[in-house]
């Protein structure tokens, strides 16, 4: 849904999005793109969460020479700016093929620009590793890494966004401290900072979406830039905040769920270590 509001056309609203799609493409509409992201995100979470985490005890290690000691806010915002950098490298290609199988059937109305060889309407790609290897020979690694220059803009102050409230919540949910924060505080922070995150970041999400989109059957922008100048021309300032509610919806239930993991599973390590080193 996230993406064909933000890159699609004439669907309106978040509920008449859901009823196209539906007419059109049935159930099966719904998890176009699925299998890329989700046999990803393990990799891409783990990589992101643990280069956070990292960076964070190498910081308080310099800052205090103790790796446990609990962070500052700016240890935390350092971290959380190399985690976003991070995840560009990682994330970018997979949200291409992502975005490119959901938008390869979506009609075009732009009279004035020069399509591809391919028909709109009809697949383009066969699936996400014909997709990706089908951009790769077509357009390169500048291909396989389109949009990344929106994405850095949206994930960098997004996982500011992200990971400041998520410590604060907790500190404010437990009094103590974050050290130990139980699973319903985890859960309850991680929740908040998630839709946070993604309400604030649908901005450039949307810009993201566009740019990647754009290139399955025709090249409409020409860069970060030239896609803002003319969504803004073409839309007005509210096209920036396509999908926002499905972001808000989807972030508090996917984040919660992210950091109860990461916690939990930093508690289990921990206690094995403890047990093996008495």
């Amino acid at each position: 849904l996230q993406t064909r509001l933000q890159a699609g056309q004439g669907y309106g609203n978040t509920l008449s999005c859901i009823l196209t799609v539906y007419r059109n493409e049935s159930v099966a509409g719904f998890f176009k793109g699925m299998s890329f992201p989700l046999a990803s995100i393990a990799v891409y979470s783990s990589v992101v969460f643990g280069v956070f985490s990292n960076t964070q005890r190498l910081l308080s290690h310099f800052r205090h020479g103790d790796p446990a000691q609990a962070p500052v806010l700016a240890d935390v915002a350092l971290a959380s700016i190399v985690a976003g950098f991070i995840s560009v490298g990682i994330g970018t290609p997979v949200d291409l093929v992502k975005i490119r199988l959901q938008m390869q059937t979506q009609p075009y109305i732009k009279a004035n620009i020069k399509l591809k060889p391919t028909v709109p309407g009809f697949p383009v790609y066969r699936g996400p590793i014909h997709c990706f290897r089908t951009v790769l020979q077509k357009e390169g690694i500048a291909g396989i890494y389109r949009g990344a220059g929106a994405m850095l803009l949206r994930d960098v102050p997004g996982y500011c966004l992200y990971f400041i409230p998520y410590t604060f919540f907790c500190s404010w949910i437990n009094p103590d401290g974050c050290i130990s924060p139980s699973p319903s505080s985890i859960w309850l922070a991680g929740g908040a900072a998630g839709a946070i995150s993604w309400v604030t970041a649908t901005p450039m999400d949307v810009v993201k979406s566009r740019l990647q989109a754009d290139g399955v059957n025709l090249n409409k922008y020409k860069g970060t830039l030239d896609c803002i100048l003319q969504s803004y021309r073409n839309e007005g300032l509210k096209v920036f905040f396509r999908g926002v509610t499905v972001n808000a919806v989807r972030g508090f239930p996917t984040s919660s769920a992210m950091f109860l993991g990461y916690e939990l599973s930093l508690k289990a390590m921990k206690r094995d270590q403890n047990e093996t080193n008495p």
